[in-house]
């Protein structure tokens, strides 16, 4: 850009903006030089507009990405996506990032909803990306549409429906709660999901003291508004347990302490322990942690119906039915997919699974230009034995029939890198690398035929497994897909991923991969679970301090982290809060 160019548009901006007033224009004549300063986003598109020219000063046409979703992948994607060649659109039900692993602690008032919100439109203007509040209603792949609805308010009279096109969609809608068809879940127990669902759930806590407290109610009367029952011995379940417990001995005892002693926390779980996902020591921990606490723990009990007064269990050792009556059910037992995603998956093949599969590139199996994060997909992660003989053909360069150490060595590394159960498979055998795995399976034998190949990896495939659905595989595949998004015309000339074994040349990027931090379950009484990388587990009140520092460094924003540590310093100093609001 010539100085005259650059000087002329500086001052263009200044003539059609008058109200920019954080503009600070310095020129030195006599250097022929010319500072500008200003964080208006205006005056940055039109100083960098040669970004989206191409060698012959002609205007490039943007490719248009539209992102549904702004949790934690779809928020992840956009703060790293810094490619000026694509024009964004996001398109969300709410115009905000959640913080959803702080939900339990709204539930009893230790954290304020407000505080675990970070209003997405901040990144958006910073990016000069567009956003609309609306909800994607439908998918039209073969169209390259979307149609979407308005958000539907009290304060909206009815909605409005569109359509919007797209060249490539980035699906990050999330998932729901998983009810398995349970009779009467969706009608009378709570969720927690969504901010709405940690307030309800917060309003109905103090709702039932309150109702408990009025005078002429009968001890059975009492003791059934005050019985809180949780559905689901996960993460969420167990922290949401820990936390309505502590509110109980801390907060209940001083204001409603004549109806403490009627308060009882019942945890049921089909399985046969809680967290168990987690290591077994943890799992123990939190079992015995929770009966010394007196929270009711129910393992092998199946809810099987909802009323409005009771709870209906199954026995698994007996097959016994078992209703109990209640005063708050909070279901947190699992995820399932969104309606559009279940209708978007019978358009394009994928009506038989139960969630979104994608490629090892979060690419949408069968839709090129389609990609899905979180908890909306999963990796349908490529198994070795399907492409066996691709691989074989593809190192037999000499098409001798068999493999020596030298034709082998051409293709190892990109084994690993586009079958990541390879490396689990050695890890868990103690073998140093492939290599090592042949020599186990064929001994001092030098040459390897396509039968020995096969018999040397043929439990490789057991390694295969699904990622959790959490916000660290979200948010890691968020920014992972921004950063092909920001090498992509680059890798399109050169690419970088691992050779096609079933086709010519490499993929244009390194497969995903998930790198995992580590987990944590807070336990209540300042006690946390912490399992760490390199089976490290830590239990008690240090790892409960670790989980404070982790969580605060995780939250997006200083404002919200500022907002979030000074209501745990108001909590530790005040107590919860017990109101209503």
């Amino acid at each position: 850009m010539s100085f005259h160019s650059f000087y002329k548009r500086a001052f263009t901006l200044l003539k059609a903006h008058p109200s920019v007033s954080k503009l600070l224009v310095l020129s030195t004549f006599s250097g022929g030089g010319v500072l500008v300063y200003t964080d208006s986003s205006p005056l940055r598109r039109i100083l960098h507009a040669d970004a989206t020219l191409d060698a012959d000063g002609q205007p490039i046409k943007k490719k248009k990405v539209v992102v549904l979703g702004s949790g934690w992948s779809g928020y992840s994607f956009l703060n790293y996506l810094n490619n000026p060649n694509y024009d964004v659109q996001v398109v969300s039900p709410r115009n905000f990032f959640l913080f959803t692993p702080l939900l339990p602690s709204v539930t009893n008032g230790t954290v304020e909803a407000r505080s675990i919100v970070e209003p997405i439109r901040g990144l958006i203007r910073k990016k000069g990306f567009e956003y609309t509040e609306a909800e994607c209603v439908k998918i039209d792949a073969s169209n390259k549409k979307i149609h979407c609805r308005s958000k539907d308010g009290s304060s909206l009279k009815g909605t409005t429906e569109f359509d919007m096109d797209y060249d490539i969609l980035v699906i990050a809608v999330g998932a729901k709660p998983n009810t398995f068809n349970t009779p009467g879940v969706e009608e009378h127990a709570y969720f927690l999901k969504e901010a709405e669902d940690a307030l309800n759930i917060r309003h109905s806590v103090i709702d039932c003291f309150e109702r408990a407290s009025l005078p002429n109610l009968t001890e059975e009367e009492r003791k059934k508004i005050l019985h809180f029952v949780v559905v689901g011995g996960g993460p969420t379940g167990v922290e949401f347990s820990a936390e309505l417990h502590d509110f109980l001995v801390d907060d209940v005892a001083k204001i409603y302490p004549k109806v403490q002693e009627f308060t009882r926390i019942t945890l049921l779980e089909a399985g046969d322990h809680i967290l168990n996902m987690f290591d077994k020591r943890i799992t123990a921990f939190a079992e015995e942690k929770f009966q010394r606490d007196g929270i009711d723990l129910k393992t092998g009990s199946m809810v099987v119906g909802v009323t409005a007064d009771e709870i209906s269990t199954k026995e698994r050792e007996t097959g016994k039915i078992v209703s109990e009556p209640y005063g708050m059910v909070v279901w947190s037992t699992g995820i399932g997919s969104r309606p559009v995603i279940r209708d978007f998956m019978q358009q394009i093949g994928q009506g038989q699974r139960r969630v979104l599969a994608t490629d090892e590139w979060l690419r949408v199996e069968g839709c090129d230009s389609v990609y899905a994060l979180g908890d909306t997909a999963t990796i349908n992660q490529r198994r070795v034995m399907e492409d066996i003989a691709a691989i074989f053909k593809k190192a037999d360069t000499g098409d001798t029939g068999t493999l020596n150490k030298k034709d082998f060595n051409g293709v190892v590394k990109d084994i690993c890198q586009r079958y990541p159960q390879v490396e689990l498979y050695l890890k868990k055998n103690k073998l140093k690398n492939i290599a090592h795995l042949l020599k186990s399976a064929n001994g001092e034998d030098t040459q390897v035929n396509i039968e020995k190949f096969k018999q040397a990896l043929s439990e490789v495939d057991s390694q295969m497994k699904n990622l959790p659905a959490t916000a660290q595989v979200a948010s890691q595949q968020g920014k992972y897909l921004a950063k092909c998004f920001n090498r992509m015309e680059k890798c399109e000339k050169k690419p970088e991923g691992p050779l096609r074994f079933r086709g010519e040349g490499r993929h244009r990027f390194q497969p995903f991969r998930y790198r995992h931090f580590g987990s944590f379950a807070p336990l209540g009484g300042e006690q946390t679970a912490a399992e760490l990388p390199g089976d490290w587990v830590s239990i008690g009140h240090s790892s409960q301090w670790l989980w404070y520092s982790v969580y605060a460094s995780k939250l997006v924003s200083w404002r919200t982290r500022t907002l979030v540590i000074s209501d745990w310093a108001r909590r530790f100093v005040f107590g919860r809060d017990s109101s209503s609001i």
